[in-house]
């Protein structure tokens, strides 16, 4: 499991800060890996296999894998199992719950002897507040990555709800400062809102950000490092569907990395202009 330093470390390594989300459907994988005893895991072990030079971190979506129930939860754990050390795996659940329920989330998630693995990272949604984060922080060395401020049209439901403090998302991020430090606490800003990481940043300087959104979602890489970065890059920037889904045919996996090369390369030119490398 890394520490921020390992975290930055690897970074500057690997000259990158991409994250490649494995949200892997089985409807959309190619069709001849549905020989294989369990599809899902051999299309996320080829990928992994081909991208795990160019990216500091994994992150499989955990409804992709509950939707297909002890099959699905089958192929999350054997992906865990594979999944390179030294990258931070994160399972993207967005839990929010109370009590025993959270208590319980935190040991699905992170604890191996009860559940058969055990993530570095896990994505919270923070509003029902402080006891529905903390049960997760009691695991050492875990990482807790709070819904900051998100691309969907709905955020303007809620997020940018005016109150004396601001927005209600920089009431979110000022209040999630204060449950730990930059070393346990990251924040998802989705890279459609670009302009706002500066803002953010007000409140959380050295945090690391998840950004979704960059490749098919249509976010901007080069807005997204000029308005988040800080001087330890400071952002971990996740592409799903461009990547894993870039060919349908047995070469999906050099297809791949080949879109991989390709972000690798930009974040490279980025890294560079903000002196990190």
């Amino acid at each position: 499991m890394p520490s921020r330093q390992q975290l930055i470390q690897q970074i500057k390594q690997k000259k990158s800060f991409l994250c490649v989300g494995l949200d892997t459907d089985i409807e959309k994988i190619p069709r001849f890996l549905l020989d294989f005893d369990d599809p899902v895991f051999e299309f996320n072990r080829q990928i992994i296999n081909a991208t795990h030079d160019l990216c500091v971190s994994y992150k499989p979506n955990s409804a992709f894998y509950e939707s297909r129930g002890v099959k699905g939860l089958q192929s999350l754990a054997k992906t865990w199992q594979h999944l390179p050390a030294e990258t931070l795996n994160i399972i993207d659940a967005k839990r929010g719950d109370l009590g025993n329920t959270t208590d319980m989330y935190a040991k699905a998630f992170f604890d191996q002897a009860a559940s058969g693995v055990s993530f570095d990272a896990i994505t919270l949604s923070p509003y029902m507040g402080t006891d529905s984060v903390t049960p997760y922080l009691k695991y050492d060395g875990k990482w807790i990555i709070v819904l900051g401020l998100t691309s969907n049209p709905g955020s303007k439901d809620f997020q940018y709800l005016v109150n004396k403090g601001g927005y209600l998302y920089e009431e979110v991020v000022k209040k999630a400062v204060t449950w730990a430090g930059a070393d346990r606490i990251m924040f998802v800003v989705g890279a459609t809102k670009s302009t706002e990481f500066t803002n953010i940043r007000k409140y959380a300087p050295d945090n690391f950000l998840l950004v979704p959104g960059v490749g098919a979602q249509g976010g901007s890489l080069a807005d997204v490092c000029q308005y988040g970065m800080n001087s330890d890059c400071g952002l971990i920037v996740n592409a799903s569907r461009s990547i894993i889904y870039a060919s349908n045919e047995r070469d999906f996996a050099d297809a791949a990395r080949a879109e991989a090369i390709k972000l690798q390369q930009e974040m490279k030119v980025e890294l560079e202009k903000a002196g990190v490398i």
